[in-house]
């Protein structure tokens, strides 16, 4: 029975029967058809590569320039602004991180406040119930510093509906504190919650078994009876910070205050009609009657807001650059290979 398919009779002897390699055009023309095929994949990876990099750069400049829109326009308005009353708000609670009041960015706030030449007064725009009395200081701290080196800058405080704790700390600061009648100020006091379940525990038939290395480390635990010297010590750290406080107050205030009453310090609030009769607050008011009083209408916040497309647009360009480098990484390494072999 013949073979089926035929061969060709022009075919040339196979390296198995004659045990040679093929030479001739035949293998020139195979050869060449090979290369012309590894020249147009490096090709095609190369513009890979390239068209990668112009889409990496074009989402990288939208980026950009979103982030730059939402984070500038406040800057943009006031560097064109004419004569105007520079606000910085001091509104929720006061902590380190971007999302609440913090030292950072009201810090800037201020100093552009102040810098501007057409800023006719700074006004802390003040509703909040206060917090970390570190971050309250260190804008206390600042606010003094800036004005000593802007002295012709009047700095106000004007406080909503509250004004208390870590934010009347930063209002003493002020050279005049507005307050509207019922607003509620002072609460000039430190306090570290804590909370005792060791009676629970044994209800319930838990059993603590914490470990410390240091006799103190476990102090004021909550499964734990309170220790007389531990307590001691701690209410000396509370004191001791209430004491910076208290002499922040009374370093704004100084002869402002109208009463000696020791309650003033303990941690009292009151309204903002009965903080102006102790001399806490000045008078009552509000950043309309203050327009009228400087002569001018315009009132321009300087706050530095936390924005959270900043942070899903920085997350978002962290993984595109890392998708985009991993992609480009085993392309090169593909290339590589392919050179190898």
């Amino acid at each position: 029975m013949s073979d089926w398919p035929p061969k060709p009779q022009n075919e040339m002897p196979s390296a198995q029967n004659h045990g040679q390699q093929p030479t001739g055009k035949e293998w020139q023309i195979l050869e060449k058809a090979v290369l012309a095929s590894v020249e147009e994949q490096r090709r095609a990876r190369r513009w890979g590569i390239f068209f990668k990099l112009l889409t990496f750069a074009y989402v990288l400049f939208v980026l950009v320039m979103l982030g730059k829109g939402c984070s500038t326009a406040t800057t943009d308005a006031t560097s064109t602004a004419g004569s105007h009353i520079a606000v910085v708000d001091i509104i929720g609670t006061i902590a380190a991180d971007k999302q609440s009041v913090n030292s950072r960015d009201t810090i800037k706030s201020l100093k552009k406040a102040y810098e501007n030449s057409n800023s006719k007064a700074v006004v802390l725009n003040i509703n909040s119930p206060g917090g970390s009395p570190v971050q309250s200081d260190e804008i206390w701290q600042e606010i003094q510093y800036l004005k000593q080196q802007h002295k012709d800058k009047k700095l106000y405080a004007i406080i909503g509906d509250t004004g208390a704790s870590g934010a009347y700390y930063i209002a003493s600061a002020a050279d005049e504190i507005i307050v509207n009648p019922s607003s509620l100020v002072g609460s000039i006091g430190v306090i570290m919650p804590n909370y005792g379940v060791n009676g629970l525990m044994q209800k319930l038939g838990v059993e603590d078994r914490t470990m410390t290395s240091g006799e103190n480390k476990a102090l004021l635990s909550m499964t734990q009876p309170v220790d007389p010297a531990q307590k001691a010590h701690v209410q000396g750290v509370l004191d001791n910070v209430h004491e910076h406080f208290i002499n922040a107050v009374k370093k704004g205030r100084g002869s402002k205050l109208k009463s000696t009453d020791p309650a003033i310090f303990s941690g009292l609030f009151w309204t903002g009609e009965q903080a102006v009769k102790l001399g806490i607050a000045d008078r009552t008011g509000s950043l309309q009657t203050l327009k009228r009083e400087l002569k001018t209408d315009k009132a321009l916040n300087y706050t530095i807001e936390y924005n959270p497309l900043d942070s899903v647009l920085g997350r978002m360009g962290s993984s595109i650059g890392q998708g985009f480098a991993s992609s480009v990484s085993q392309q090169i390494k593909s290339e590589q290979a392919t050179e190898l072999r």
